[in-house]
């Protein structure tokens, strides 16, 4: 069975017509969920310094994939869980607006970086943590997710990036 079997579809989630992928029918397996893992990390043949992940499900594949890199980790997330000086970025939605935020000293000028979440749909919260990092002086060498709704196409928001993933819906 391939990793996209293990990832459940729940159909009218959360309104009519979305099929929601649920990924933890995939992390509740130890194999699957260090399948999935390692597959993200042959990903990445290219320099990085540090992983961001984006909250929520970004750090569940992003924290062990720095592990696993032997590279730190560093949350995006969203207003005021973070405790010290941070910067934010407001973005768009399908309906209104949302935004999210990363510590100043997450990262330092010059750094390289892949920016990680669970799942790449429209890529608007992608596009708002690039702003994020390259604000800091940071340089994005790729985007990396978990899995990839082809058909909306939010990797053309991100074209001017690497982008990678490793389930395709």
């Amino acid at each position: 069975m391939s990793l996209k079997d293990k990832v459940r579809a729940i159909p009218d989630y959360p309104k009519k017509g979305v099929i929601f992928r649920d990924v933890t029918t995939l992390l509740k397996e130890g194999q699957d969920f260090k399948e999935a893992i390692d597959k993200m990390a042959e990903k990445i043949d290219y320099e990085i310094d540090k992983v961001i992940g984006i909250e929520a499900r970004g750090f569940i594949v992003g924290a062990p994939l720095a592990y696993k890199l032997s590279k730190g980790f560093i949350p995006i997330r969203k207003p005021g869980k973070l405790p010290c000086e941070k910067i934010s970025v407001e973005y768009d939605l399908e309906y209104g607006t949302d935004s999210i935020e990363m510590h100043v000293d997450g990262i330092k000028k010059g750094e390289k970086v892949v920016i990680v979440d669970d799942l790449l749909a429209t890529g608007g919260t992608s596009q708002a943590a690039i702003k994020l990092v390259e604000s800091l002086g940071a340089e994005v060498a790729g985007l990396l997710f978990l899995m990839e709704l082809d058909d909306i196409n939010g990797r053309q928001k991100l074209k001017n990036y690497r982008v990678d993933s490793i389930i395709h819906y």
